[in-house]
Order: C-alpha cells, then structure tokens, then sequence
C-alpha cells in the first residue's frame, strides 16, 4: 500500500530525474558534450569520497556527499548559472531558495526539511563540511577547464585574474592542498 511519505518520496524523485535534463557549461572530459547537473553533482560526491583527506578542516564526508548530491537540484527550476556568466548574485540567491523551498517541500515535512537544511548549510558554506563542499564545487570545473585546453575560460575570454579571484579564495578555504595543485595547473594552462 502507498503511504502519503512514500508517495511524496516517489513524486520527489520522478521530479528530480528533470536534473539530467540542465545542461552546464562546462564539457565532459572527451570533449563530446556538455555535462549535465546531475552528472555534476555525483562526480562531485565521488570526489568527496576519494579526496576527503584534503579538506582544510575535519569534516563528515557523507554529510559533505549528502550535501553535493542536493546542492544543483535548485538547478530544475532556475537553470544553472555559470561562474562566469555575470549573473545577479543576489537574484540568483533569490531564485534558488525559491525552488529550493518548492522542491524540499515535495517531501515529507522532516525529510524535506532536513535536506533544506543541508542545502542551506551549502550555500552558507560556514561549516567544515559545506567548506569542503564548496572548495570541491569549484574545484571539478577549474579541472575540467585546464584538461579540456581551456574550456569554458576560452568560450568566454577569462583570464587568469579572473580564475585566481573566482576560484581560489573558495578552493583555498575549504582544501588548500587542492588548491595548490590548482595554482600550478592554473599558471601552466594561461602561461601555454
């Protein structure tokens, strides 16, 4: 027999399977296409999964995975906004929380709110975890970029200014190490 719980969680999932269909800037690794945001958001779980040790501070890595398999699904109602594409901050803000209130609250009244709560712990990127969480949400674009010659920084004239000042201060919070590398990559791929 449905429960209203289970039929809530079914409705949540059939309404997130729409994810796949956002479309980000950034190509996969061989160039064939663009990624979508679902995609993201799972590689960037498994990078959580095996790049833990590099986070600036002690985190939970499956609160850290929980938080980057929810943190694009505001993505179903207001699109992606790239780093580069000269969006409204404050409207983009806006526009998420909306959705985000809209699509947690397909679940049950505690579930839904305690993805809401991860989901606003990200965007708030003061913990440990959501830190991390948002040093690896940049950091899988800037890798994308330096290995696919440039990538999206190409598509839209960024310079090296610009992915110092975009990238680093979130990378370097919340994974330094990771951002060490980064710099490297960083001044090899502009000095090229």
């Amino acid at each position: 027999m449905l429960t209203r719980a289970l039929e809530q969680q079914l409705n949540f999932l059939r309404e997130i399977d729409r994810l796949k269909t956002v479309l980000r800037q950034s190509p996969l690794l061989d160039r064939s296409r663009k990624e979508n945001s679902a995609e993201h958001s799972w590689h960037l779980a498994m990078y959580a999964l095996l790049l833990q040790e590099h986070a600036g501070g002690p985190v939970n890595v499956s609160r850290v995975v929980q938080m980057l398999l929810l943190h694009d699904i505001v993505e179903i109602d207001v699109g992606d906004f790239p780093i580069h594409g000269g969006s409204s901050p404050a409207q983009q803000a806006e526009q998420e929380a909306r959705a985000a209130a809209r699509l947690f609250g397909l679940l049950p009244p505690e579930q839904g709110d305690r993805f809401l709560a991860l989901w606003q712990e990200f965007e708030g990127a003061e913990s440990e975890d959501a830190k991390f969480a948002k040093a690896l949400d940049r950091f899988q674009p800037l890798l994308i970029n330096v290995f696919t010659g440039g990538g999206t920084w190409t598509e839209n004239g960024v310079s090296m200014e610009q992915v110092f000042s975009r990238y680093g201060p979130v990378i370097q919070r919340g994974a330094p190490g990771l951002w060490a590398v980064c710099e490297v990559w960083v001044g090899q791929h502009f000095a090229g």
